[in-house]
C-alpha cells in the first residue's frame, strides 16, 4: 500500500510561527497523531538562522544591527552553519519518519538533494551535487553556484528543519553572512540561472509544484495536498 506525503503551504510566514508549527508536527508524527509524512512549504521574511556548526565570524554583522534592519537572527537545532531565508525563496520542511524509509541521516540528506535536483530538472534546469558539500548546485564553465541549502535535525528518527531553494529572491540578506560557512561561495537563484540560459524563469508556484513532485518520487510517497491546512495539538 502506497504511503502518503501530506503537503501544507503556509505561504509567507514568520520564522518563529513556522518553527513552532514544525515542533507540533514533529511531536504529532512521533506520537502517531500524524499518521503520514508531512511536507511543510513556506516563505519567510528576512531571517538568518544559525545551526549547530555556526561560527561567530560567519555572521558579518551583529545580531542587533541585523534586527535593526528588519532581519531576524535565530539559533536553531538543525545541523549545518549559517542559513538565510527571505521572500522569493522556497523553504521545505519535511517531517519524515525515517523508520518507514531508512534510518540513516546521510542517506536522508542525499534524498532531499535528489528531490530538488529532480524538481529542477523537470523545469528544464540541470543541477547537481558537489563532492564534500551539502546542497544543490549549478556547475558549468563559469564555476559552481549554490541554489539550495540544507540543514536537518531528527528526533526518534523523525526529521524536521529542511531545505531552502533560492527561486526569485534578491539574495540581499546573504550579504550579511558567510553562507553555509563556505568562504567564497557564490549563491544563485533559479531565476538568475534561467536568465543566464536566455530563458524565462518559472514562477515560484511552478517551482513549488515541481519540488513537491520530486519529493514524492524520491521517497515513494503519494502526494496529498491539504487545501485547508492541518491542525496540530501542542503536545501538552
Amino acid at each position: 500500500m502506497t504511503q502518503s506525503l501530506l503537503v501544507v503551504d503556509l505561504g509567507l510566514c514568520p520564522y518563529d510561527d513556522a518553527w513552532a508549527y514544525q515542533k507540533r508536527a514533529l511531536a504529532a508524527r512521533i506520537s502517531g497523531e500524524l499518521s503520514e509524512d508531512l511536507l511543510i512549504l513556506v516563505q519567510h521574511p528576512p531571517v538568518v538562522t544559525l545551526g549547530r556548526r555556526s561560527k561567530p565570524d560567519h555572521l558579518l554583522a551583529s545580531a542587533e544591527s541585523l534586527e535593526a534592519r528588519g532581519i531576524q537572527v535565530r539559533d536553531v537545532e538543525r545541523g549545518g552553519d549559517v542559513t538565510v531565508h527571505e521572500p522569493g525563496q522556497l523553504v521545505a520542511y519535511p517531517i519524515v519518519d525515517l523508520k518507514r524509509h531508512k534510518q540513516d541521516l546521510h542517506w536522508y540528506l542525499r534524498q532531499v538533494e535528489e528531490s530538488i535536483i529532480r524538481g529542477l530538472a523537470a523545469l528544464g534546469l540541470a543541477s547537481t551535487r558537489v563532492d564534500g558539500l551539502t546542497g544543490v548546485w549549478r556547475v558549468d564553465e563559469r564555476g559552481q553556484r549554490k541554489l539550495a541549502s540544507i540543514g536537518v535535525h531528527a528526533r526518534d528518527w523523525v526529521t524536521w528543519h529542511g531545505v531552502a531553494l533560492n527561486v526569485s529572491n534578491t539574495l540581499a540578506t546573504f550579504d550579511h553572512t558567510v553562507p553555509c560557512g563556505i568562504d567564497g561561495v557564490t549563491m544563485t537563484t533559479v531565476a538568475r540561472e534561467f536568465e543566464r540560459l536566455g530563458l524565462p524563469g518559472p514562477s515560484l508556484g511552478a517551482v513549488q509544484e515541481a519540488v513537491v513532485r520530486g519529493f514524492g518520487e524520491v521517497f515513494g510517497l503519494e502526494i496529498v495536498p491539504l487545501a485547508t491546512g492541518l491542525s496540530l495539538s501542542d503536545g501538552n
